[in-house]
């Protein structure tokens, strides 16, 4: 099977550049440890990861479903845009006393032959490649005929999603071909990038319970402070006071919405399928 990307373009680079950079930014391992750790073990549940199986984990971070596949006796291989990230997954992995191997590689052209996993993972990791398309074929690519597929995605309606809709209006002008992270989020969307080339596909919304931010500003600041997108939302805007006065309000507001008693809940697509 070959694959077409835009990798090579000048384009392209400068772009898988700022994401590097946006993602590099702020503290997301710190943020993917104390917010939702568990969707690792979740999806590698999900997609029955065992011993002996070659894993790969597609926009891996800090690893938090490549050490939970490695504690299930899977040799893994964790690759990432971003190699930053790699050092507190490496110190978590060695906490738990497995191995992994690391790669720095960009989701649209996966460095890997075909074929060559038993089953190929990304927990809300390669939505963010911005070519939806070129992505989905590299999953598809690299895992063998009977292996597993499994992803697991921010909805577009749930609050992450909405995170995203409300930055929107305070963010740049996106790229050209560049496509939403959240429609990965979307059955529909997932099962059209992927087609005839998986069977039995299983597919189900469940939410992760947060229950960190019991003020109303507590979510803004905590990812103005960690997570890369925010940020750079917030950078984008640092020049004009009243731009950031209605994204704070904005952020604010979506998150009252989304809170009762303290509690969150962030919905997210579970989705599993085969090769054919």
């Amino acid at each position: 099977m070959t694959t077409t990307t835009v990798t090579g373009t000048e384009a392209d680079r400068a772009l898988k550049e700022k994401h590097r950079t946006v993602w590099a930014s702020g503290d997301y391992p710190t943020l993917a440890h104390d917010l939702i750790w568990s969707l690792g073990p979740t999806l590698v549940e999900a997609s029955n990861i065992h011993s002996g199986q070659l894993v790969l984990d597609v926009a891996a971070g800090s690893g938090n479903v490549a050490i939970p596949a490695a504690e299930r006796g899977a040799n893994v291989v964790a690759s990432d845009l971003t190699p930053e990230l790699f050092d507190a997954g490496r110190r978590a992995a060695a906490e738990r006393g497995v191995e992994i191997d690391w790669r720095e590689a960009d989701a649209e052209a996966l460095p890997f032959p075909d074929s060559a996993f038993d089953a190929v993972l990304s927990c809300v990791g390669v939505m963010f490649a911005p070519h939806h398309q070129e992505s989905a074929d590299e999953l598809v690519r690299v895992v063998r005929p009977g292996g597993t597929l499994g992803l697991l995605s921010w909805t577009p309606q749930g609050f992450i999603g909405q995170l995203f809709a409300t930055m929107k209006p305070f963010s740049p002008p996106a790229p050209a071909g560049a496509q939403p992270p959240p429609l990965w989020g979307d059955e529909e969307h997932v099962r059209a990038l992927l087609g005839d080339r998986v069977t039995g596909i299983n597919a189900e919304r469940r939410t992760v319970t947060v229950t960190q931010f019991p003020g109303s500003s507590d979510f803004r600041e905590y990812f103005g402070s960690h997570y890369g997108p925010t940020m750079a939302t917030y950078a984008f805007n640092a020049a004009d006071a009243d731009r950031v006065a209605a994204l704070d309000d904005a952020i604010d507001a979506l998150a009252a919405r989304f809170t009762k008693d303290g509690v969150m809940e962030w919905e997210y697509l579970l989705l599993t399928a085969t090769r054919a």
